[in-house]
């Protein structure tokens, strides 16, 4: 159902879209410069993350129903060569596949439990970003997303995403970090140029589940693809 890779009529197309961007919602995510050593896996150190700045949300799509128990708080990190993303994730139950891809990549992974980012490397191409998205149990979807497209994205852009997670069950909670190449990204990567993002949790085992959103993408039903509801993302 979420995953209609169309924008709303009324707001589809660059002009529409770049009407729309002063009306968007107007929050900024800070990814902060990694200065520290990476641990043996190739991730920032706990003391690393604890620096940055979270962004939360624990509202729907549309920016209603706040659900304190699930609740979602990402923090960003960048060098030059890579973005790392860390999402902790409260939850009242969790939903999962059991089978994947050998190496852990699912398709059509947002139908049970998922976080995920919406990256917009270059904003003047409004429907052009990448989708990444994580499952408690450790299973990913990378996907390359052209609006303007037929099916809208590719099969399997082989990113080079690379990820972990950790569950604790006792206090409900689900923590996945992510480290995405900037390469893959932005090959041309300036951290004086502004991205833009959303940030996304899907939970439930049948529906209604529970879709929320950092930014509320203002749609009746629930969707992501939602270009025009995306913030900023600076690089300090």
């Amino acid at each position: 159902m979420r995953k209609e890779f169309a924008v709303p009529k009324a707001e589809s197309g660059i002009l529409g879209f770049m009407m729309n961007w002063a009306s968007a919602a107007t929050g900024t995510a800070i990814a902060l410069a990694l200065t520290g050593a990476l641990d043996k896996a190739g991730f920032p150190s706990p003391n690393a993350w604890e620096a940055t700045e979270p962004v939360r949300f624990a509202a729907d799509w549309q920016g209603k129903n706040s659900d304190p128990q699930r609740s979602t708080e990402v923090r960003l990190l960048w060098t030059t060569e890579t973005l790392f993303l860390r999402f902790e994730c409260r939850y009242r139950g969790l939903t999962t596949f059991a089978d994947s891809d050998p190496d852990g990549r699912r398709y059509q992974l947002w139908d049970r439990d998922v976080a995920e980012v919406f990256l917009q490397p270059v904003p003047s191409s409004p429907h052009r970003y990448w989708e990444f998205e994580i499952s408690p149990n450790g299973m990913w979807i990378d996907l390359d997303i052209d609006l303007d497209k037929q099916p809208g994205h590719k099969g399997n852009p082989q990113s080079g995403m690379k990820s972990r997670v950790h569950v604790d069950e006792e206090r409900k909670i689900w923590t996945a970090e992510i480290s995405l190449p900037m390469r893959t990204l932005a090959p041309d990567f300036d951290a004086q140029r502004d991205w833009r993002v959303n940030f996304f949790r899907v939970e439930g085992a049948s529906e209604p589940r529970f879709y929320s959103s950092w930014q509320p993408t203002g749609t009746r039903k629930p969707a992501f693809h939602v270009p025009q509801a995306f913030a900023k993302l600076q690089f300090q």
